[in-house]
């Protein structure tokens, strides 16, 4: 059981939560970075051709995980902040893209939730019909807002 094991001490908890979000961003902050025009900011969508055709965020470029090397010192420019995203929590499509980001020396950070939080945020999504937000899901984001509050 989790009780059994005492919780780390204020200081290395403090730099352990701070290290997790050197590490991790979360669509909120994101959608705020992208809708403010954070310089320098390069989103990164690393799921395959169907997944990007079914939707994908507003601004961000296309490069899946396979392709990273290869592919994106074209595609994302030097001294960027690299942002990765793929499904959702359920995958770990990002973190492997994330990795590729870190060993090609951009800094990077994984979006926790992924595709399927933006969208069930109610955030913008592009699709071959057009840009589309679908309602807000109550168990992610209050209906009233775009963010958690937190």
């Amino acid at each position: 059981m989790t009780f059994d094991v005492p919780p780390a001490d204020p200081a290395t908890a403090a730099a352990h939560f701070l290290a997790r979000l050197s590490f991790e961003t979360d669509v909120s902050d994101v959608h705020a970075a992208l809708e403010a025009g954070r310089p320098g900011l390069v989103v990164v969508d690393s799921r395959g051709d169907a997944a990007w055709r079914q939707g994908h965020l507003l601004g961000a470029v296309h490069l899946p995980t396979a392709q990273i090397a290869a592919r994106a010192a074209a595609v994302v420019p030097p001294g960027s902040t690299v942002v990765t995203y793929c499904w959702g929590p359920g995958c770990n499509g990002a973190t492997r893209a994330a990795l590729e980001f870190a060993r090609l020396g951009w800094p990077v950070r994984e979006m926790i939730g992924g595709f399927e939080y933006w969208a069930r945020e109610g955030l913008p999504v592009v699709t071959p019909e057009g840009t589309v937000r679908r309602p807000v899901d109550a168990l992610t984001a209050p209906r009233s807002a775009v963010a958690c509050d937190c």
